[in-house]
């Protein structure tokens, strides 16, 4: 989401007559931030540094995103070097910000900032994200989004479309949508009614020029059988699933408000691999939450080999001010943490590799996005998110084609060109 929301700034001040260019020699500079974790928070202010230290003149700096939602005017004490702190819902009124001097807007009007953005979109590539909900209302314990990013919006149906469109007249193959829990989209249509992400998506795959589409992030208590059923129907919609469980621990599951149980999760994930077989599933995992065991941390790792992901994204757990969990008791050291985390990893590790391994010998089609680094090779994705390398030739970026799978590494898949399927 904040990529989409950096590409959105840029073609926002594009609009307003500035040119986009690189860091250096650059007149504004937009920090475009996140507050997840503390690591990346704390590498806003010194990123700041950086900035105020260029030769041939500092530039003017502006922060954006969830870090001045959280921080707002602290950040402008803190930075004395930034001249404009925005949150994530109000950046559509930066180009009227950067007219004044030390300028603070966190406010949170979710629709008018996506009507104040421009239609067009510049040229975008292979692949898209179309942010079609934002907030959320699940109240995890340990994070900060519903604080930064305010409750669940949708935006409607028309936009939405709308800007599909629009990606797709911009090059786009793939669409990503995306949103903070984006399997709770409800969105309004223009006749009245609202449309659920399943009958969102059935939308979006009619689009002239969409030959794929994704979604993140979902969370459990939105999985609906109208999604699982999309997966199954609309040849658009990738095999793939990213369902953030975070812990394979029914009490740590509570304490993190969750709102779902292991047994409900894994329940879950057999139904749509019954329906879907084959499907990529990924997730998200907190190691060291405040009160987890070495018992509650051994059900992870249970867990993650019992669903056999085909990758996941593992973080230590960092107590966000303002969040339940930062003042619960039981925090857990950082050594352990760290131990936790390697062992974690090495696991999803193992899981991915065999996932791979399992690809070997199957005929999909890729998408390619990007050159390789020799000559004639070209990188996409499958179906199930895999890079993909083939050295062919007669392949161009934006090309799809069928592959055989020829070979696995632990991050990527090696491929032959059988046929092409659709030319860019």
């Amino acid at each position: 989401m904040n990529a989409y929301d950096a590409e959105r700034i840029g073609e926002l001040l594009e609009a307003e007559g500035m040119v986009a260019e690189g860091i250096e020699g650059a007149d504004v500079v937009v920090l475009n931030t996140c507050h997840i974790r503390e690591k990346a928070a704390e590498k806003v202010y010194s990123d700041i540094g950086r900035l105020r230290a260029r030769d041939g003149g500092a530039p003017r700096i502006v922060v954006a995103g969830c870090v001045a939602q959280a921080e707002g005017a602290e950040v402008l004490r803190r930075a004395p070097a930034v001249d404009v702190v925005v949150g994530p819902q109000a950046y559509h009124r930066l180009p009227e910000l950067l007219k004044g001097h030390r300028m603070v807007d966190t406010d949170m009007p979710v629709v008018p900032k996506f009507d104040a953005l421009p239609t067009r979109r510049r040229s975008v590539g292979t692949n898209a994200f179309l942010t079609v909900q934002e907030g959320c209302d699940k109240f995890c314990t340990f994070c900060v989004v519903p604080y930064t990013r305010g409750g669940e919006v949708s935006r409607p149906v028309g936009a939405v479309l709308a800007e599909a469109r629009a990606l797709a007249d911009a090059g786009a193959r793939e669409l990503t949508l995306l949103g903070q829990n984006v399997n709770a989209y409800h969105g309004d249509e223009d006749g009245g009614g609202t449309l659920d992400l399943a009958g969102l998506i059935r939308r979006v795959a009619q689009v002239p020029g969409i030959a794929r589409i994704r979604y993140t992030t979902s969370h459990p208590r939105d999985m609906t059988q109208a999604l699982i059923d999309a997966h199954r129907e609309v040849p658009q919609l990738m095999p793939y699933l990213h369902l953030p469980v975070q812990a394979g621990s029914d009490p740590l599951l509570r304490r993190m408000n969750r709102a779902h149980t292991r047994d409900s999760y894994m329940a879950q994930i057999a139904d749509i691999q019954h329906q879907v077989p084959g499907i990529a599933i990924s997730g998200d995992f907190i190691v060291g939450f405040p009160g987890e065991t070495d018992a509650d941390f051994d059900a992870t790792l249970s867990l993650v080999r019992e669903v056999g992901y085909a990758q996941a994204y593992s973080f230590k757990y960092s107590p966000r001010p303002g969040t339940p969990a930062a003042t619960m008791a039981g925090q857990v050291p950082e050594d352990v943490k760290d131990a936790r985390l390697a062992e974690l990893q090495r696991v999803i590790g193992e899981g991915a590799i065999a996932f791979n391994r399992a690809s070997v010998g199957k005929t999909c089609d890729v998408l390619f996005e990007r050159a390789g680094r020799r000559p004639g090779q070209l990188i996409g994705k499958s179906p199930w998110l895999q890079s993909v390398f083939v050295s062919d030739a007669s392949l161009k970026i934006g090309d799809i084609a069928q592959v055989e799978l020829v070979d696995a590494q632990p991050n990527s898949l090696e491929g032959r060109l059988v046929t092409l399927a659709q030319a860019a």
